[in-house]
């Protein structure tokens, strides 16, 4: 079973990844990906992250069980931040652990397609003096339909 969080406080990659093999001979590959408030061209003072409390961990509880029946994952975190972000924060960590290399990997590739184009979280970027909510690219919702 997964372990999802949906939190404001920043996480720890290490502690998680030693949360998650903490007792486990079985896993000999984990994928680990962190994403971070990128600012691409110096313009933004922070990124406002809101989402349906209750509801977003039972879409991400979802989509992991879902990866969970597609590869065989001996298990899986996920953490996404929401609040107010400044550049460089953490936003998410996404781990997978397979017994194989190619299964955690592509369940990880998988959960964030999912999480880039669909989860349910609400973006608002502040560039000093606006403001505007930022939609999920196509580029990052074609990626998801390889998984259909």
């Amino acid at each position: 079973m997964a372990r999802i969080l949906v939190q404001q406080e920043n996480f720890n990659l290490s502690e998680e990844l030693d949360l998650l093999r903490a007792g486990r001979t079985d896993m000999g590959a984990f994928v680990t990906f962190t994403g971070t408030v990128r600012d691409m061209d110096g313009s933004l003072n922070s990124m406002t992250l809101e989402h349906y409390p209750g509801m977003t961990e039972a879409e991400l509880a979802r989509i992991a069980a879902k990866a969970e029946t597609r590869w065989p994952l001996a298990g899986c975190t996920i953490i996404h931040r929401y609040g107010t972000l400044m550049p460089g924060d953490n936003i998410v960590l996404v781990i997978t652990a397979s017994a194989h290399r190619k299964a955690a990997f592509e369940a990880a590739e998988f959960l964030m397609d999912f999480l880039k184009s669909q989860a349910p979280f609400w973006k608002k970027e502040d560039t000093g003096g606006e403001t505007k909510w930022v939609d999920a690219k196509d580029s990052d919702t074609s990626a998801l339909d390889r998984w259909r």
